[in-house]
């Protein structure tokens, strides 16, 4: 009789709490190794000739692959702990902003829509174009189309970062007004 009277009685529900950390973990992560990734490691490796070698196109093609699904799972962890967060903000005090706002998952699910162009179109594009047609060639001549590619990739990147960053903005505000009430 209980649980028609109380529907809501013997359902558990989540830890709003705790998806909030997941998010904030998930948000750091995506944003540390995004930055690690664009700022070091790839001109390191241009730098380091990677672009002249006959094989950069498989060998960067298998690196982003390991890395773009990183990034989607992180999308993934940063969407559903921000649904969880703003379906239970009935059963707690609303703040004024910040992660419950219906900004934060426009910009989250953003994000993972520009994950999947990233991850589905445009890095297997730039694998087939990188990929090693002479086997006997010493060097490799860089595709026009790739310098586009790149130049696309990198724009998005930016785009990402930016939008990470605003997501963290978010959370740091409501940390902030959290810290004070």
């Amino acid at each position: 009789m209980n649980t028609l009277s109380h529907p809501r009685a013997n359902i558990p529900t989540a830890n709003p709490t705790r998806w909030v950390g997941a998010v904030l973990f998930a948000l750091m992560f995506w944003f540390s190794s995004s930055l690690l990734m664009d700022f070091v490691i790839m001109p390191g490796l241009f730098v380091g000739g990677m672009m002249s070698q006959p094989d950069f196109g498989s060998a960067g093609y298998a690196m982003f692959w390991v890395f773009n699904r990183l990034e989607l799972l992180c999308a993934a962890v940063i969407v559903t702990g921000l649904l969880v967060a703003r379906q239970s903000r009935s059963q707690k005090p609303v703040m004024a902003s910040g992660l419950l706002s219906r900004w934060a998952i426009e910009l989250a699910l953003g994000l993972l829509a520009l994950t999947l162009v990233l991850t589905y179109a445009i890095a297997p594009a730039m694998g087939s174009l990188g990929a090693a047609l002479d086997p006997f060639a010493v060097t490799v001549e860089l595709p026009a189309a790739m310098a586009k590619m790149h130049g696309l990739y990198f724009g998005l990147e930016a785009l990402k970062l930016l939008g990470c960053g605003a997501l963290l903005s978010l959370l740091y505000g409501d940390l902030s007004r959290a810290d004070t009430i």
